[in-house]
């Protein structure tokens, strides 16, 4: 395959609320660059980027896949991104590597959530964005709606460059404002030219006086000449619109049907000759980037059992060829490069260099992660990695099959490789493995991946609360005694504790022991027999915490008295205290700082006092409220998903552990209850 010099790439990230038509625009790019022979379509399986079995099953795309289309002598670097927030984490590798993003919106829905997330990561990015009003065909479909619904809902000046003919039914082209032609299309898509059919002039004339005029703004000599009423070229324009669209002060907007194969090729067009290239981007020239060291991004690994992993890249600077050495900076460690490839969804097509601004894929990386910088060693450079969000809905799982917890763990190894949002961790106190998602889609997905991939098949539940138990009031001299006397060597220990709560700590252990009663050699079995009691509380069975023990006196016996025998009476003793010292169950509270547009707040308040939540204050942040909040973990498993539910998929949040607290009495006396028919089971 040809390698492209870095002013003919263009690298786009093509994004969207899920059901815009991403996958299928995409399909319709690749097909009329002449990249595939047919067009394919999600319904039947068969696209270019929908590859893996998950998303043909559910007709969704999951992961972001890289595709080029070869159009004027250009290539076009597409990364088709999904649509739905589980698998947001991708989106955002996406946009940490592309230049520019065309913005799908629905001609009969509009702008919807996602669209709208994924606009104010754009935004933050300073992404030069483009917008194509997809679905003309459609029954309900509206352009005017739709890009009234983008001017309401999203940021940045909004200005429509084409126009459709017709909609729905009877759509069959576009107009080119800027160039005023027509563009109509057959039912085999092919294109025909002709004059602005009489009816679009007046609508046409005004939309084109709104274009040039924002062109003339991205260009301060151009905005002069039109000030002084001048009359501003077609070529004038396109360099004023360039610039502005470079800024991020315009928005251009095309439509078209990409299921219909209509008005696809002057988006075509419009990606070479207005989106921005890498030189334009790094404000450098192609042969100063080719001369740096060398400095590549690893964006997305894909772990596959059969074939091993591989690894999505792009070039920032230098030239990277097939068959040679380089350093990774994050793992100071060397890796051999093998093959170059581009990637054409699944399909592999051999490349022997890429230079600045392109992209493709490694195959069988060593120590390479997500995030990672390839550079050389001489001369390291060390990339900014990628911010991924924090995954928030928790499940214990556990193998089917008693005999693949190792098959277990070395699969999801592997999957935690390949996907950053996913967090893995063993709680020690409940005995559980706990996976941590970006939603229940992304996580029945994963445990989909770990039984198709890797054979092994997993339960879900929901996370036990590690709950603990202390006391509320102090006793003294509470008597333990172990005592055996059988024929032969018997058993004696015999110990008397004073117990007191500690707030600040865990557990202290002293002694006032006088005059001998208990020998020196065995109060360390005293504090032992203490601290393994402490594993389980008399309430539930959870650990006991925050107590003061104290070993005031005690007897022993000069043949049968044993480290064993103190520690087993310690043991004897300290429940005993427990049971005196007014027990009670105490439950993790956690800090949580929620983040939601302003219209959620009451929302919001209302349930997180359902939760038993504690609000300890609130500011705002930008067109955000951020609320911070204190609750029981016991409420927060099933968060992110309500928080969804309510927010319509707008909020998000994160939390960590604050401290223990005294449960409710009826709470606890449900959880006391709940644990002993556990036990008893």
């Amino acid at each position: 395959m040809k390698v492209y010099p870095s002013t003919h790439i263009r690298n786009v990230g093509i994004v969207a609320h899920g059901g815009a038509g991403k996958t299928s625009l995409t399909e319709a790019l690749l097909y009329n660059a002449g990249a595939t022979k047919r067009l394919g379509r999600v319904d039947e399986g068969n696209t270019v980027t929908d590859y893996h079995p998950e998303e043909i099953k559910r007709k969704v795309t999951i992961n972001t896949s890289l595709a080029f289309a070869e159009w004027q002598d250009h290539k076009i670097n597409i990364l088709d991104t999904p649509g739905y927030s589980d698998f947001f984490g991708d989106v955002v590798s996406a946009l940490r590597v592309v230049d520019s993003v065309l913005v799908v919106v629905s001609a009969v829905a509009g702008v919807e959530v996602q669209t709208e997330v994924v606009w104010e990561e754009a935004e933050a990015r300073h992404l030069p964005r483009l917008a194509y009003v997809n679905k003309m065909d459609r029954e309900n479909a509206n352009f005017q709606k739709a890009v009234d619904s983008m001017r309401e809902r999203l940021s940045g000046r909004i200005v429509p460059v084409q126009l459709p003919i017709g909609a729905a039914e009877t759509f069959t082209g576009v107009i080119d404002i800027l160039n005023q032609k027509a563009y109509t299309y057959d039912s085999n898509g092919n294109e025909k030219e002709g004059p602005v059919p009489a009816e679009y002039a007046g609508e046409v004339a005004s939309l084109r006086e709104a274009l040039v005029e924002a062109a003339a703004e991205g260009d301060d000599e151009l905005l002069m000449k039109y000030l002084e009423g001048e009359e501003l070229t077609p070529e004038e324009v396109r360099i004023g619109l360039k610039k502005a669209i470079a800024e991020g002060k315009v928005v251009p907007v095309l439509c078209g049907s990409a299921l219909k194969n209509m008005a696809v090729k002057p988006l075509l067009d419009y990606i070479v000759n207005y989106l921005p290239s890498p030189v334009d981007v790094a404000g450098k020239t192609a042969t100063e980037l080719e001369k740096e060291s060398l400095a590549v991004l690893v964006f997305k690994t894909l772990a596959d059992p059969y074939v091993g992993r591989l690894s999505m890249f792009r070039v920032y600077s230098g030239i990277l060829k097939s068959d040679s050495s380089v350093y990774n900076a994050n793992r100071e460690s060397e890796e051999k490069i093998g093959q170059l490839f581009a990637l054409q969804g699944k399909t592999q097509v051999a490349v022997t260099e890429m230079r600045p601004g392109d992209m493709g894929a490694i195959a069988k990386l060593q120590v390479t992660t997500t995030g990672d910088t390839l550079t050389s060693k001489a001369s390291p450079v060390k990339l900014e990695g990628i911010n991924f969000p924090e995954p928030t809905l928790p499940v214990a799982i556990r193998p089917k099959s008693k005999g693949d917890e190792d098959k277990l763990s070395n699969a999801l190894a592997r999957l935690l490789e390949e996907d950053p949002t996913l967090r893995l961790s063993k709680n020690t106190e409940t005995r559980e493995t706990i996976l941590t998602g970006m939603g229940e889609s992304h996580l029945d997905i994963t445990l989909e991946r770990l039984q198709r991939k890797f054979g092994v098949e997993v339960e879900m539940s929901t996370p036990r609360v590690p709950y603990r138990e202390t006391i509320r009031a102090s006793v003294n001299r509470v008597e333990g005694k172990h005592k055996k006397q059988t024929g032969g060597h018997g058993q004696y220990g015999h110990v008397f504790i004073d117990m007191a709560p500690l707030p600040d700590k865990e557990f202290e252990f002293t002694e006032t022991i006088f005059g001998g009663a208990v020998p020196r050699q065995y109060i360390p079995a005293v504090e032992k027999g203490i601290r393994e009691a402490m594993q389980e509380g008399i309430l539930a069975g959870y650990p006991v915490t925050n107590i003061k023990v104290n070993l005031a006196d005690g007897s022993y016996h000069t043949v049968d008295s044993s480290e064993m025998a103190f520690k087993i009476a310690a043991g004897i003793a300290f429940r005993k205290a427990v049971e005196q010292a007014k027990p009670v169950l105490l439950e993790p509270i956690m800090n949580v700082e929620i983040t939601v547009p302003e219209q959620f707040m009451g929302d919001i308040m209302g349930d997180l006092n359902g939760r038993r939540g504690r609000i300890l204050g609130m500011e705002p942040q930008g067109k955000n409220q951020i609320i911070r909040a204190q609750v029981p973990l016991a409420e927060m498993y099933r968060y992110a998903i309500d928080l969804k539910s309510i927010t319509q998929g707008r909020g998000h949040f994160k939390m960590d552990f604050a401290q223990y607290e005294e449960v409710p009495a009826s709470i606890a006396e449900k959880i006391i209850q709940e644990a002993r028919r556990e036990k008893d089971e």
